[in-house]
């Protein structure tokens, strides 16, 4: 498998590993859970995840996982994933999902991590990204508007109403200032 690195000379973002497993396992709070996880990790699980993202990975499958590493010596400050299917996407979009462990969070590195991403996306074909937050979570609709994602219509799923963002790759993929 080829290690895909993107990086903005603050952030580095790279596929999630088993090594990560300690630092993700630390870093899962509350807020994680409620708004990401969906319910806290365990060891066994969050290795089968990951086992699971490198198959993506190596099978160009629809899911792109990556760490968002901060640093020189890129400590993991979180995870952003890329996925080029699902419930709700058309064709050429791309869904967006991103957590930050609670020390990394208030500095930007979740929007650089979104345009990064992002970024990657729009190489890879996608010409639509999509956020999806929880109106609850003001937090990451900030992210979401920071990075340049305008408000959509709001999705309706797995019994969650969900406000969207979507940004437009084509023209002009996003590179909005943190």
């Amino acid at each position: 498998m080829h290690e895909t690195e993107l990086s903005d000379g603050i952030i580095t973002l790279s596929p999630l590993r088993l090594e990560d497993v300690d630092a993700h396992l630390k870093g899962e709070d509350e807020l994680l859970v409620r708004w990401l996880n969906g319910g806290p990790g365990t060891r066994e699980g969050v290795e089968a995840y990951f086992r699971h993202c490198r198959e993506q990975w190596a099978t160009a499958g629809p899911l792109r996982a990556f760490g968002i590493r901060a640093g020189d010596d890129k400590v993991l400050a979180g995870t952003v994933d890329l996925r080029f299917t699902g419930e709700g996407l058309a064709p050429g979009q791309v869904n967006v999902a991103y957590g930050l462990y609670p020390s990394w969070r208030g500095h930007g590195l979740a929007t650089r991590a979104v345009l990064l991403a992002s970024r990657y996306a729009a190489a890879e074909g996608a010409r639509e990204a999509v956020i999806q937050v929880d109106p609850e979570n003001p937090a990451s609709a900030a992210v979401a508007l920071r990075a340049g994602f305008t408000p959509g219509r709001r999705a309706h799923g797995d019994a969650a109403r969900l406000d969207r963002y979507v940004g437009d790759l084509r023209e002009n993929p996003p590179d909005h200032a943190c």
